[in-house]
């Protein structure tokens, strides 16, 4: 398979993430770089939440590890022939996927249940901005001239921090079942404590009449990073922010219902507002 050729499998793995539409707005060249992204993530974040031996897993992230030192190297492997290009012509940080692999190992390790905002802080930041940061460079937002090589100019930096947690705390209230089965909580124990919350384990948390105060507050917190990522786009190059304006818009949105609906069991389901998501995909229709 050439370097140069995304795999044809990639569009269809690309096509079960939440952002295939805004993915799919871009640039031939610029899409395939975000498909290529994504089967990374997917490849990872599914060695993530697979049952078994934890040794197992940790063992199988590093082989991915192994496999980037093999990519910067010059040496690609099958399954990162997809980055090669994307590496080289965005100038994507090794670090960056280094981070999220970071992230995933989080949830091997063990099953991360009311964490401090200071470890789910990070926690986002590795599985959910790393991935922005790579991003923002596919889009258009590291080609300030006036910025030193290799580095990303402030505002993208503050984007892909910004939209980043703000996403991920949208995926955490809105998952809080499905994280339920794996064992798992990322509500932070802070807000916890102070509804009143002293026992964490994960089934007697999405039970307690404090609930739904503990995902205000996470709710809260995502609105102020949305909030920030909304100035950072106003002030971005239009044509470079119609892929990541579009992801913002369906997850706040999920955010708003998620909100409507209310925490307190049984939570049924939600998803986007096709009629922002669609508003938005109009506003960039011509640019």
């Amino acid at each position: 398979m050439s370097m140069e050729t995304i795999a044809p499998e990639a569009p269809r793995v690309a096509a079960k993430s939440s952002f295939y539409l805004a993915m799919r707005i871009l640039e031939p060249e610029r899409r395939d770089a975000m498909y290529a992204i994504y089967g990374f993530c997917r490849a990872v974040d599914d060695i993530a939440d697979e049952e078994g031996d934890r040794a197992l897993r940790l063992a199988q992230l590093d082989d991915w590890r192994r496999d980037l030192d093999a990519l910067y190297a010059g040496r690609t492997h099958q399954r990162c022939a997809d980055l090669a290009r994307p590496v080289r012509r965005f100038g994507l940080e090794r670090a960056d996927f280094e981070a999220i692999i970071d992230g995933m190992a989080m949830d091997v390790v063990e099953d991360i249940r009311a964490p401090q905002w200071d470890r789910l802080d990070l926690y986002c930041d590795h599985v959910a901005s790393a991935v922005g940061r790579l991003s923002v460079r596919v889009f258009g937002l590291a080609d300030e001239p006036d910025c030193a090589a290799g580095a990303l100019p402030t505002k993208a930096r503050m984007l892909a921090y910004h939209m980043g947690r703000a996403l991920q705390l949208t995926n955490i209230l809105r998952d809080l079942d499905e994280d339920e089965a794996r064992g798992r909580l990322y509500l932070p124990r802070e807000a916890l404590e102070a509804a009143g919350v002293t026992d964490f384990a994960p089934g007697v948390v999405l039970t307690h009449p404090g609930l739904p105060e503990v995902c205000a507050a996470v709710a809260e917190r995502a609105r102020k990073h949305y909030a920030e990522s909304e100035l950072l786009m106003r002030v971005s190059p239009q044509r470079a922010v119609k892929a990541p304006y579009l992801m913002a818009t369906a997850y706040r949105s999920v955010l708003d219902r998620l909100v409507a609906r209310g925490f307190a069991p049984p939570r049924e389901p939600v998803s986007a507002s096709r009629t922002k998501v669609l508003l938005a995909l109009l506003r960039f229709a011509l640019t």
